[in-house]
């Protein structure tokens, strides 16, 4: 596994927080509960689950929404295997992963044996009810290479101010270009920037209410 070096803070309440970005990976309320009512509520999940469904995101991350989805699918008890793909330029070992999700054991525990698997330098993901791959390095290059299409999207970059290569819109509209026709989209921020850049990139926009003390979120659709 190649990747640019990571630094992560842990702050008092235990949620990591990327040093090169200045912004925490997930909620400080309930990271968990962020992810569920973001992208998987977001992107009509469960209840769009299907064999053969597709997850893409942008930022892995800890790895907690894709973890978050397989146990919804797993609870909805769909046939077959989700397909996941995420984009991460800035990976986090196994060991700092594991510790993150420490505050959400069941959680944890489904993770386990995937994140034993990272910690090996594999970037395959496989189990009987998963086919997940992490692509290494910056998505504005290997999104466009990729030759999947993706039926609901996670953005979840770090914030746009902080981080706005992950927001551009030529990057936004590789997204639509590996979107399944009625495909989705959901993020947390409502910056301006991201939903016109969205809408450029034909997506049908909403503003919606976030999570916690954010107001608002952005949901796609693609027709």
């Amino acid at each position: 596994m190649t990747a640019d070096p990571v630094e992560i803070q842990w702050g008092d309440t235990g949620v990591p927080v990327s040093e090169r970005f200045d912004d925490p990976y997930y909620s400080l309320e309930d990271g968990l509960a962020e992810t569920r009512h973001v992208f998987l509520s977001g992107n009509g999940l469960p209840e769009r689950f299907r064999p053969g469904f597709h997850i893409a995101e942008l930022g892995f991350g800890t790895g907690l929404n894709l973890f978050a989805a397989l146990q919804a699918w797993r609870t909805a008890g769909v046939p077959g295997a989700l397909r996941y793909t995420g984009f991460e330029a800035y990976p986090l070992p196994a060991e700092d992963i594991a510790l993150a999700l420490r505050a959400f054991p069941e959680i944890a525990a489904l993770a386990q044996p995937f994140l034993d698997a990272w910690d090996r330098g594999e970037t395959r993901l496989r189990a009987p009810d998963l086919e997940a791959e992490i692509v290494l390095g910056d998505a504005r290059e290997t999104l466009s290479r990729w030759d999947g299409v993706a039926d609901a999207w996670f953005l979840d970059g770090f914030a746009p101010a902080r981080n706005p290569e992950l927001w551009e819109a030529p990057l936004l509209t590789d997204v639509a270009l590996h979107t399944a026709p009625g495909g989705t989209l959901a993020t947390y921020t409502a910056a301006g920037v991201v939903r016109r850049g969205l809408e450029a990139a034909g997506f049908t926009v909403a503003k919606v209410p976030g999570f916690g003390r954010k107001r608002h979120m952005t949901l796609g659709h693609l027709a």
